[in-house]
């Protein structure tokens, strides 16, 4: 059930949401942008994912039919071209994954951390954890698996890489991440009136503690 445009997918999810199937992240990331800056009548919450946009609507405004007619409709925005909030996030380059990730990698300790500092980043979506961002835009070099056996505890402010993605993790909790470091930098906060730092579409930029 459902209907499409031959670009994405939109098909009903409960009373009140509508999922929409895209071909990847940088589609879910563009419509995302495109419903942020301009959501359709009803629309009340977005919800992204690695290849899928959760879209919850206000069943009196609006309804599964008419949503999907007005996504199927919009066009994408191209977000590396939004000049978006951007987050700079102080890192120390002391993980203790960093020499194995060389090792995997084929390049130097110091190659990794210059790697990683000079990517640039998107909040994709997040899951996992409040506050646990999946940023995109890690070098190639550095897409390394997760770790065979998960750490029970990963500290809070570690910074790691995974796959495609890197984070930082919100609190302390279990985790099979490769950790490059930490920061002291809260991505996720209860007392703050906007307690997760890094929504999806914010703009991350790593840079090496001074020491």
């Amino acid at each position: 059930m459902g209907v499409h445009n031959g670009r994405w997918r939109v098909a009903p999810y409960g009373r009140r949401a509508v999922l929409v199937d895209l071909d990847g992240q940088e589609d879910v990331l563009g419509l995302h942008g495109a419903l942020d800056h301009e959501p359709p009548e009803g629309v009340v919450e977005l919800v992204p994912a690695a290849r899928t946009l959760l879209v919850r609507f206000d069943p009196e405004r609006t309804s599964h039919e008419r949503l999907a007619d007005d996504l199927l409709r919009h066009s994408t925005v191209d977000v590396s071209a939004r000049a978006g909030r951007e987050v700079v996030i102080e890192v120390r380059y002391d993980g203790e994954d960093l020499a194995e990730v060389a090792e995997c990698t084929g390049l130097s300790v110091a190659e990794v951390v210059t790697r990683h500092e000079q990517g640039g980043y998107v909040a994709a979506f997040c899951g996992f954890a409040p506050g646990f961002a999946y940023l995109t835009g890690l070098d190639p070099a550095l897409h390394v698996p997760r770790r065979a056996t998960p750490r029970t505890r990963v500290p809070a402010g570690a910074v790691a890489i995974a796959g495609e993605y890197t984070a930082v993790y919100p609190n302390s909790s279990p985790g099979g991440w490769r950790l490059l470091g930490h920061t002291g930098h809260p991505v996720w906060d209860v007392e703050r009136a906007r307690p997760n730092l890094l929504t999806p579409g914010t703009r991350v930029r790593f840079t090496r503690a001074r020491r």
